[in-house]
């Protein structure tokens, strides 16, 4: 399925059609403020393994991140944030930023076999936070990757579900999106890291 979402205001219904699909499973394709991003339902084991197996990748040795709709939303997910992390997040967020954080207890124990810590997004794209919000909790996110070698990320939400079409349930069309990854930063240590530098700029 190919579900148009308008990207300012997401209309309530296509909002819901989306949301029946995760909560019954489903994997779906879906904008941010940077890339594309393959997800699922956190809570959802099935789902989560389709995600690892599009990616061509073993659950225990990704690295998937959880999207989530605001400050308050993550500390479901992450242990106890330190001031300086929270004020940087408070200043970062929504944006196109990825916050290693220590991993609480209600992420599921897919998750925290091999690492103890857990990617936060909070993506500055209305569509996204919406879905989340209605869902009730976190959404899986990955990044979708080109196969074209000079292309590091597929833009036009058509061509993604001429790609994906078959291997997903839906693909959320929200317009255009972008070809550079979030940034991440690791807030494990003393002092928040930047670990790759993407869309995000920052002054640390």
């Amino acid at each position: 399925m190919l579900l148009k979402i308008h990207p300012e205001t997401p209309g309530q219904r296509q909002v819901q059609t989306a949301v029946e699909i995760v909560r019954n499973g489903g994997v779906i394709i879906f904008p941010t403020d940077t890339v594309y991003g393959l997800g699922c339902d956190i809570f959802n084991h099935k789902a989560v393994d389709k995600v690892a197996r599009i990616k061509g990748i073993d659950v225990e040795k990704a690295n998937f991140s959880f999207i989530c709709h605001n400050l308050s939303h993550l500390t479901d997910y992450a242990k106890h944030v330190n001031d300086v992390t929270f004020k940087l997040m408070k200043q970062c967020l929504p944006g196109p930023f990825t916050f290693i954080l220590e991993a609480g207890n209600n992420v599921p124990r897919i998750f925290r076999n091999r690492k103890k810590t857990i990617g936060i997004r909070i993506p500055d794209n209305a569509i996204i936070i919406e879905l989340v919000k209605e869902l009730g909790n976190a959404i899986l996110t990955t990044s979708i990757h080109d196969e074209d070698e000079l292309i590091d990320y597929t833009t036009d939400p058509d061509l993604i579900y001429e790609h994906y079409r078959n291997r997903v349930d839906a693909v959320i069309h929200g317009g255009y999106g972008n070809n550079i990854p979030s940034t991440v930063i690791d807030c494990t240590g003393e002092l928040p890291v930047v670990v790759r530098q993407g869309m995000g700029r920052i002054e640390m």
